[in-house]
Parts: structure tokens; sequence; C-alpha cells
């Protein structure tokens, strides 16, 4: 098992776990990092974990803001997965971790607009590497 990261902290390197740090899903480099980091090792499961939330609402949008969470949440996901397609193989899982605050009809509280609609957009993302894996028996699981 390795895991990934942008930086470590000291809990996870007192750990004993094994790391790659440098990897920032937000970025074609920071993805770019992990795929050189594993070279052609097979990849059994690859869990899509990182994220990120900012608050706009109504009276304080940050577009910026929201560019940068659809950077990480949707797109970093499907740019991490699409990296090491090479490295899974019939047999691999995928998990992407979405959340309940993607429902479009779950959403009584509004706000966070980025947030909201990074993740239903990752629930999309989702569902189509699922149809489009499977006939490599690749399975992806939205979580």
């Amino acid at each position: 098992m390795l895991a990934t990261c942008r930086e470590p902290s000291a809990a996870l390197l007192e750990s004993g776990a094994k790391v790659i740090d440098g990897v920032d899903v937000g970025s074609a480099d920071g993805v770019m990092n992990l795929q050189n980091a594993l070279g052609d090792r097979r990849v059994d499961m690859l869990y899509n974990n990182a994220g990120i939330m900012s608050s706009e609402t109504v009276d304080g949008m940050n577009f910026d803001s929201i560019r940068d969470q659809f950077e990480v949440n949707t797109l970093g996901p499907l740019r991490v997965t699409m990296a090491l397609l090479g490295n899974l193989h019939a047999g691999s899982k995928v998990g992407l971790m979405t959340s309940r605050m993607g429902s479009i009809a779950d959403n009584t509280s509004g706000a966070r607009y980025g947030y909201r609609a990074s993740k239903a957009a990752l629930n999309a993302v989702g569902k189509s590497l699922a149809v489009d894996l499977s006939e490599r028996g690749i399975a992806v699981a939205i979580l």
C-alpha cells in the first residue's frame, strides 16, 4: 500500500507508511510526479480521496476558488485515473470520494457553490468511468 500527498505530515512520516509526496492532483505536473514514481508498478486499488472545500455564498462569490475546487475535486480524480490507466488491470478497483453535498436533490441549505458543483460533476465523471472501464474489467465505485 502506498499513500500520496502534496506534503507529508510528521505523523504520516512517523507512521512508517510508504509515501509518495509531491503529488498535487490539481495540476498535470503533480500527477506526473505520481506516474513517474510508480513507473510500471501494478495498481490493484486506486482510491481518489483528495478534496478541497471553500465557502461561497450569493453575497460572497469567488470564481477563482470555484475553479480551484473543480481542479482538485473533479479533474484531479479523473487526471489521476487516466495517468494510471496503464497501471490498472482487469480486476483493479477505482474509488472516487464524493459527498452528499454533490446531490442536487438533497441540497436544502444552499451555498458552497464550488464544492457542490465539483462533487456533482465528479459523480458524472465516476459514472462515465464505470461504464467505460467495465469493458477492461476495472470496477469504479463512487463513494
